[in-house]
């Protein structure tokens, strides 16, 4: 496999830019091929089933038009229903999953309660029960389903955006630094990033958020060294492609990651 090769990053929608944003922060020599599943969006309300059959039938699409050098799962839902699926179909192909960044959220906890922000496809699947279930005692979880959030980042509804965020930050429970309230959230969706800035102003300036975005980035760039797949040089390029609107795309890209 060559260094030059590209480097295939897919979500169901926009949110995935996020973890693009932070892999282009980490490795901008590469080049990037970025697919915006957009045409059966949300995954995170599909079953896991179909879910399953979309993932496959991307990395495949990518191994054989593209021939990527690694792949970059920049969605939880279709990290928790296919990350497993993908590696044993391209066992050759260094794949990187992200999941909601709680490990890090009970590190970080004062007061030993965390909001979990995601899809329901997220907190209901065996993996993240599995990650849950393997700091039990460290902190108390408050998983929080956000029904329609993403879904309302990727159409840039910057009023049904908000509306959401304050009926899901209500439902979570008291935030603050005193005992027994949530100090930590952890926004366990890529599109949620993209409404950090509402999440901030709803939750006050003692509750720390926690995204995905730089340990994948750390983590993409370690296994491509360990391999000798890095790229000398750059500037690395990023190349778009969606199921949905090419134009949306476009627009979400240019104002989201100035390209």
């Amino acid at each position: 496999m060559q260094p030059e090769r590209p480097i295939g990053v897919f979500d169901s929608g926009v949110g995935g830019l996020s973890i693009l944003r932070a892999l282009r922060a980490e490795l901008p020599a590469e080049d990037f091929i970025y697919f915006s599943d957009a045409g059966h969006a949300p995954y995170g309300e599909k079953d896991e089933r179909f879910v399953r059959e979309r993932a496959l039938a991307i990395a495949r699409d990518l191994v054989e038009r593209h021939a990527i050098k690694a792949l970059v799962v920049a969605c939880n839902t279709a990290t928790a229903a296919a990350v497993q699926l993908l590696r044993e179909a391209h066992p050759g192909l260094p794949v990187v999953g992200v999941e909601p960044a709680i490990k890090p959220a009970a590190a970080l906890t004062r007061t030993h309660r965390v909001a979990v922000f995601a899809t329901r496809g997220t907190l209901a699947s065996a993996k993240y029960a599995a990650l849950e279930a393997s700091l039990a005692g460290q902190a108390e979880f408050v998983r929080v389903p956000c029904p329609g959030l993403a879904a309302a980042i990727e159409a840039d509804d910057a009023q049904r955006v908000r509306s959401l965020c304050e009926r899901y930050t209500g439902e979570a429970g008291r935030f603050g630094d005193a005992p027994g309230e949530i100090d930590t959230a952890v926004l366990g969706c890529t599109h949620y990033p993209f409404a950090a800035a509402v999440f901030r102003e709803l939750l006050g300036p003692a509750v720390r958020l926690v995204e995905t975005g730089e340990p994948v980035a750390r983590q993409s760039r370690r296994l491509l060294e360990e391999r000798g797949l890095l790229r000398p040089r750059g500037p690395g390029a990023v190349h778009l492609e969606t199921t949905g609107s090419l134009t949306a795309l476009q627009a979400a890209a240019s104002r989201w990651l100035g390209l």
